[in-house]
């Protein structure tokens, strides 16, 4: 890299300047995305929602524009098929042809949806993501529509020597009792950035199962923010399984908006080596009646840092809120590092919110008694790490996907114990 190429806020800004003559879309939004972030810069440790997640690693490396798509068709071998229909994603660009899309789908570069960061000042992600996002997927659900599961699928193919960033923009817009299971893949090979931003709204009576598999290089930096609006009667169950990358952020700020609507998020986190993963949820409870659970589960070895956030907002017309969040960190390493921060904060009189944390070892006396009847040391750890995330893994409905994700886990141990 050369000494005089930008990094950090710079480089960003450069790489703005470079391509907004060719970026899709209204420009308003993304001069001001602009202008926010050169105000703001990058979150800092001073910034109490990254106190735990250090971003200098990132702001020290320079970014460039991916190269032309690899025309390969073996590049999609990479990422398994979990669904008919399938969105397929090369560095941050659409491939039809490699795609089998569902009729509600429009790609972003054709139809670039960008929110209105007016209240997203804090979220400075999501400005770097306006500013620079090519393309994505929009779906579009019409009321009443069972949609099925459709799977985005994520590939970065960054060259050697070469740091790339990629910026997708997804959004997803359910009509009312409109059913969707949609899947994120993401996977990759090189040193890149993944900047991933997800609008998402509900209607009413909607129910979207949004379900990610993170399996990203292990040089990569893997951001991903969902931002949903959830109306009356309406459901949002999301589950992250978190394997690869070597600084991860997943964020979710889901806003209860009417009666009755409902919030799951759940995740699992499977870290090794020095890799860093933050789990960070902001459920805001606007209405009476909701409830929302979050439940995150760390698996640590070598000298990984599993990071969890949760904050429950409620506001004070929001009586009868029911909300729940839970952190369990399995360590299997003296060296590995749990860092949980649960957060109340309830306006209103009439609610039931609780937390929760557990940190700990295998257990010594169930492996006493696995050992005790033949069975291998390694098979035994094995055994309680699946049952440690048998729960977490419940909250996936779809069947292809959970086999998947049971598959990989098994891999990740299989290679840890080796």
């Amino acid at each position: 890299m050369s000494a005089l190429e930008p990094t950090g806020v710079a480089g960003f800004l450069a790489h703005y300047e470079g391509l907004r003559a060719r970026l899709p879309g209204d420009p308003t939004a993304r001069a001001a995305a602009a202008e926010l972030f050169r105000t703001l810069g990058l979150p800092g440790r001073r910034d109490e929602a990254w106190k735990y997640t250090n971003l200098r690693p990132l702001a020290e490396a320079a970014f460039h524009e991916p190269l032309s798509p690899v025309a390969d068709h073996q590049v999609a071998e990479g990422i398994p098929r979990l669904a008919g229909s399938r969105l397929l994603f090369i560095d941050g660009r659409y491939r039809p042809d490699l795609s089998a899309p569902p009729a509600f789908f429009t790609a972003f570069a054709d139809r670039p949806l960008l929110a209105d960061l007016s209240d997203r000042a804090e979220q400075r992600m999501i400005a770097l993501n306006t500013m620079l996002a090519e393309d994505g997927a929009v779906l579009d659900i019409p009321a009443g529509h069972e949609a099925g599961a459709v799977q985005i699928a994520t590939i970065a193919a960054a060259a050697p020597g070469r740091a790339t960033g990629v910026h997708p923009r997804h959004v997803v817009r359910l009509g009312a009792g409109a059913r969707l299971v949609l899947i994120l893949s993401n996977a990759g090979e090189g040193t890149y950035l993944h900047n991933e931003v997800a609008d998402i709204v509900l209607a009413e009576g909607a129910h979207l199962t949004l379900l990610r598999v993170q399996d990203e290089s292990r040089a990569a930096f893997h951001i991903a923010t969902g931002v949903a609006d959830i109306a009356a009667g309406a459901t949002l169950d999301s589950f992250v399984l978190t394997l690869g990358g070597r600084m991860v952020r997943t964020e979710i700020h889901a806003c209860l908006a009417g009666a009755r609507a409902e919030a799951h998020l759940s995740a699992a986190q499977l870290l090794s080596g020095v890799q860093h993963a933050d789990a960070t949820t902001v459920v805001r409870h606007n209405a009476p009646e909701c409830a929302s659970r979050q439940t995150v589960k760390h698996v640590l070895t070598g000298r990984s840092r599993g990071v969890f956030q949760g904050r429950i907002e409620v506001a004070r017309g929001a009586q009868k809120t029911d909300g729940y969040q839970m952190s369990q960190a399995l360590l299997l390493s003296p060296d590995a590092e749990i860092d949980t921060k649960p957060e109340l904060e309830i306006f209103a009189d009439d609610v039931k919110c609780s937390h929760g944390a557990t940190v700990g070892e295998l257990d010594a006396e169930q492996m006493f008694y696995l050992r005790s009847r033949g069975v291998p040391e390694a098979d035994a750890r094995a055994i309680l790490i699946r049952a440690f995330l048998a729960e977490a893994l419940d909250a996936v409905p779809h069947e292809p996907t959970r086999a998947a994700m049971e598959a990989m886990i098994d891999a990740w141990w299989r290679k840890e114990a080796a």
